[in-house]
């Protein structure tokens, strides 16, 4: 006797197709650094339910596409940026996230030096907008901002992330303002420069800053080769 709980292939195909009614969408948090300022580059939603409000720069994943593939789709179609490092940080996938249906996406975060930044001319609601000024967003995207921030923040304690969103000479003030900047918090600036010499992993320029409103400070540049020789030395990184 057939059990009442045996599936028979009509009822496998109704549950498919229910289950393929879900889409997949990708969202990029693009972090750069201007004016003392954390950002993040963001497009005012087009969508009614979020009209004016912020959104990250996202789409949903073509059926042909792999994920990747997708997020570097759409930074290029959107802002132009290509060979641009965007690293998978978590999946969101809350029910009611998207107003259209079912959409799982999956968030992608990179940092970039904004001084060798030039986005596309054609796409002029593209703006990079301080992290702190950030308060309401288009569907989730709060939470998928911070969430990317948060990791951002975990890697620049034992990785050279942050160096990343600096010129490639850059005063000891200014790297403090950064790690400030993305760490949320002041730091004590005798400790903080006390902790980056020490880990001999900068290289003194003999060169100040010039044009700056105050004293001109020296000018460092991070020794990436020092670095892969003494990783450990950044690992204990803590303010």
């Amino acid at each position: 006797m057939m059990s009442m709980y045996t599936k028979n292939i009509n009822t496998h195909l109704i549950e498919i197709k229910d289950y393929f009614k879900v889409a997949i969408s990708v969202d990029c948090v693009i972090f750069g650094f201007a004016e003392d300022k954390l950002k993040v580059l963001l497009i005012k939603s087009d969508l009614n339910e979020y009209k004016g409000k912020w959104s990250l720069l996202g789409d949903i994943v073509r059926p042909d596409e792999e994920l990747e593939k997708a997020a570097y789709r759409i930074l290029s179609d959107r802002t132009g940026l290509e060979n641009v490092y965007l690293e998978q940080v978590q999946t969101f996938g809350a029910v009611d996230r998207h107003p259209a249906g079912r959409v799982i996406t999956v968030a992608y975060y990179s940092v970039v030096n904004l001084a060798g930044i030039c986005l596309q001319a054609a796409n002029p609601e593209l703006h990079w907008v301080p992290v702190e000024t950030i308060r309401d967003m288009a569907f989730d995207h709060r939470q998928i901002l911070e969430v990317c921030l948060d990791r951002l923040q975990q890697q620049m304690m034992v990785q050279p992330v942050g160096f990343n969103l600096l010129p490639e000479k850059f005063s000891l003030r200014a790297l403090q303002v950064l790690y400030e900047a993305v760490l949320r918090r002041e730091l004590d600036r005798r400790n903080f420069r006390k902790k980056f010499l020490s880990m001999d992993l900068l290289d003194d320029l003999n060169e100040e800053e010039s044009d700056v409103p105050h004293r001109p400070a020296k000018l460092y540049k991070f020794n990436f080769n020092k670095y892969e020789q003494h990783r450990k030395r950044y690992l204990a990184i803590a303010f």
